[in-house]
């Protein structure tokens, strides 16, 4: 691309803080805020830890479901559009339910109230977060051979909004659910109006999968096994998501009834690892200038394999929460590298489309990990973590052996 055509944002990455990193803070947030705070919120409101285990249900189940519908739409309609509609949907939302919730702050209409938030911005949340990725995708794209940097700042800024989102949800319930929500609706309004500044996306209007949300999974389906190296990079990421997966829903049983810590330790087990997550982040974009992408994955891979199987043996629960940081901060760097890897080879017009699907795939380990975890005395959990730990250093293994002459890994 010659430099009278060349993007403005390319020739100064300083307009991406305006264009991609400051909405996607505000949505960051907001996504972090009403994932973790809403259920906060049903528990305040119900005092119901059944309806709080529905409602956290609730919020995940649409995602998923969604998940077509989002990227089909912003392969049609492009991601600065949905980003925008989606946030300023679910500050609608927000208003509607925090003048409710403040006309009827307990009660029947509250229950309601609370339930019906956490469907609906569970399902726009996800339409705001594939647009969102999918723009931030296209600025990697900008950005050329500096696409890792694009994708290690956004990585950052997420992990910085799981960081700070649950723990100011938390305080902001102190003072009320009006309170909370409305600071919710804050950050989703102000993604809203900086998602004008987000550049268009390519659109495919004629080959854009329309009607059935399944037909953009499909479209994304046969785009990952079109790039073997996303597909093996995601295979390999799915398997370390089971051991990943397990840990997280495991957690609370071992940390209070193996180790005999309150419930705060567990909460802490995880803003270490967010804590972690962002330092390796901040190092792998360094590392990813020098070495490259196979290295530092593969790096990342064994790092990982071997502080899963570490955890799995901790003795106390120091050494678990140390081995659970470094685990997961390796997991951010593997993170990196796929969104680096995803923002070189997906087709610019079928990006949404094949987002949701890796999204997806990436996910469905997180389910099994809750049934294993339920099925599974808790005595028996660490062979079980164990077992997930071997087959995650197998994954990962033949991974980036299959990638190690592959030439998108290799710049």
């Amino acid at each position: 691309m010659s430099a009278a055509v060349t993007p403005r944002h390319a020739r100064h990455p300083a307009g991406l803080v305006s264009s991609i990193y400051l909405p996607r803070t505000a949505d960051a947030l907001a996504f972090a805020m009403s994932t973790y705070g809403i259920p906060l919120l049903v528990l305040s409101t119900t005092r119901s830890a059944a309806l709080t285990g529905a409602a956290f249900t609730l919020e995940w189940i649409p995602r998923l479901a969604a998940f077509g519908w989002a990227g089909s739409m912003v392969d049609r309609r492009g991601a600065a559009v949905v980003f925008h509609l989606a946030s300023l949907g679910r500050a609608l939302v927000l208003v509607a339910g925090g003048i409710l919730l403040y006309l009827y702050p307990s009660g029947a209409v509250a229950s309601v109230t609370v339930m019906v938030l956490a469907a609906a911005t569970g399902v726009l949340t996800q339409f705001s977060y594939v647009a969102a990725e999918t723009a931030g995708a296209a600025a990697g794209r900008r950005a050329g051979p500096r696409a890792h940097r694009v994708q290690a700042v956004l990585l950052g800024i997420d992990q910085t909004a799981t960081l700070a989102g649950p723990a100011l949800a938390g305080v902001l319930l102190l003072a009320g659910p009006p309170s909370m929500l409305a600071v919710v609706t804050g950050f989703s309004l102000l993604a809203a109006l900086l998602a004008l500044r987000t550049p268009p996306s390519p659109v495919a209007r004629a080959r854009a999968p329309k009607g059935r949300p399944g037909a953009g999974l499909v479209t994304g389906w046969r785009t990952i096994r079109a790039l073997p190296a996303l597909g093996w990079l995601v295979a390999g990421l799915t398997l370390s998501n089971l051991a990943t997966g397990l840990l997280q829903a495991a957690g609370p049983v071992i940390v209070v009834q193996h180790f005999g810590q309150s419930t705060t330790a567990v909460g802490l087990v995880w803003s270490a690892a967010a804590a972690a997550t962002l330092v390796a982040v901040t190092i792998c974009r360094f590392a990813l200038d020098r070495l490259g992408l196979w290295p530092v994955g593969a790096a990342c891979s064994v790092i990982a394999s071997l502080a899963c199987l570490a955890a799995a043996l901790a003795p106390d629960y120091l050494s678990y929460l140390v081995m659970v940081a470094v685990l997961m901060a390796a997991d951010g760097g593997l993170a990196v590298v796929l969104r680096t890897l995803r923002s070189r080879l997906i087709p610019p017009e079928a990006f949404g489309s094949t987002l949701s699907a890796t999204i997806l795939i990436l996910l469905l380990p997180f389910p099994v990990a809750g049934v294993l975890t339920a099925l599974t005395p808790p005595d028996a959990l660490d062979h079980v973590i164990t077992a997930c730990a071997a087959l995650q250093t197998l994954g990962l293994f033949c991974a980036f052996a299959r990638l190690r002459t592959d030439p998108a890994l290799r710049t």
